[in-house]
């Protein structure tokens, strides 16, 4: 049993989190973390001893219940009931949904698939993370993410009667959005102009409208407005299964000069889609990444396979232009504006020019001999004075 005090800080009022942890006799954990109704952390800590001691009480004191009888499940039991009752009933991303079964299929039921879910323990976590330790603590912390939804989904649906575990999230480092200077950019579009016009087009879409892999795919030419040079982006592939854009909700991205020339050249009746095979067959991902890898090479930059880096391109090529952050935002689909934030960064040529500044003049500076022009050097206000 422990009783844990720290600053609280979920609001701007002042006070004190007590974190108490109780190991109940028949060996289940049970977590509860309260603001304390008190002032003083020497207060809080009295207080949360007297809760902690509250639910020990209630444990010994309080007749077994439904909950506490009836069978628990193991975490690979309950994993078809989370994938049918949770993720496929709120109408989950077919794409989030089968990372959440790739996750339980390769990481979870491996190493907790047969632990009853209120067995789980803190202990259990951390030799999870242990397990994990070649993987990058992005990809730890979306496979705890799934465990730790898996546990409070139970609690909701009183499956256990708490969490029986905390799972703590490893500290990530911020990606490295890498982008395309604008003249790296001239030059792929030459080079994707060289691979055919698939590619040349999908370079475009992605480094000047925006487009994810998924939405490029789904591109119709229906969706594109020539007479007002717009594209709406309407959905999203992923393995041949259409559904929204990330985000939930389309957008609609005006067309630059080169982009809207380059549809109007690649027009085709080959299929109602823009981005196809030469028969009209749909394209894949696989088909994005062979082109990636070939307009690479032509235009002499390091090979890519993933079109992500365009995107990464045309948001951050609008901040480097000096385009505000939230019209960011709406073209490239955030959701949520610390997204767009992430791009609000300068290139290492943008960064060189920035330091050059440093070996010229101050800004509003003005030479000595216009200075005597205007008659206020200190010799002259002297004399005159």
């Amino acid at each position: 049993m422990t009783v844990k005090v720290r600053p609280y800080t979920r609001s701007k009022r002042e006070g004190w989190e007590v974190d108490i942890c109780v190991t109940m006799p028949g060996g289940r954990e049970v977590r509860e973390r309260r603001r304390a109704p008190v002032s003083t952390k020497q207060q809080a800590q009295r207080w949360g001893e007297a809760r902690e001691r509250e639910l020990l009480l209630e444990a010994l004191t309080k007749p077994e219940t439904e909950a506490t009888t009836k069978e628990v499940p193991t975490l690979s039991e309950f994993a078809p009931r989370f994938i049918e009752g949770y993720a496929e009933a709120n109408r989950q991303k077919p794409s989030g949904i089968d990372a959440k079964k790739r996750i339980l299929r390769l990481y979870l039921e491996p190493a907790l698939g047969s632990r009853r879910l209120d067995a789980i323990k803190s202990e259990d976590v951390q030799r999870l993370k242990a397990r994990l330790g070649r993987l990058s603590a992005k990809t730890v912390n979306n496979i705890l993410c799934v465990l730790g939804k898996m546990l409070r989904v139970a609690v909701e649906w009183e499956v256990i009667p708490a969490m029986p575990c905390r799972v703590a999230l490893l500290k990530a480092p911020k990606p490295d959005k890498g982008f395309l200077e604008f003249d790296e950019l001239d030059r792929l579009v030459e080079g994707a102009r060289k691979v055919g016009w698939g590619a040349h087009l999908m370079v475009l879409l992605g480094a000047e409208a925006g487009l994810r892999r998924g939405e490029m795919i789904s591109l119709r030419w229906g969706d594109v407005d020539l007479v007002r040079a717009q594209v709406h982006i309407r959905r999203a592939d992923w393995n041949g299964i259409e559904s929204t854009p990330k985000g939930g909700r389309g957008r609609i991205v005006d067309l630059t000069q080169r982009l809207a020339a380059a549809l109007k050249a690649h027009r085709h009746l080959r299929s109602d889609r823009v981005l196809c095979e030469d028969d009209g067959s749909p394209i894949t991902g696989r088909t994005v990444a062979r082109w990636m890898r070939q307009a690479t090479r032509r235009a002499g930059l390091a090979v890519l396979e993933g079109p992500h880096i365009l995107r990464h391109t045309f948001c951050s090529h609008l901040a480097m232009r000096g385009a505000p952050v939230m019209a960011i935002k709406e073209l490239a689909g955030h959701r949520d504006v610390s997204t767009t934030m992430g791009y609000m960064h300068l290139s290492p040529s943008a960064k060189r020019s920035a330091i050059a500044l440093l070996d010229g003049p101050p800004a509003g500076a003005v030479r000595g001999e216009n200075l005597e022009q205007a008659g206020v050097l200190v010799g002259k206000v002297s004399s005159s004075a």
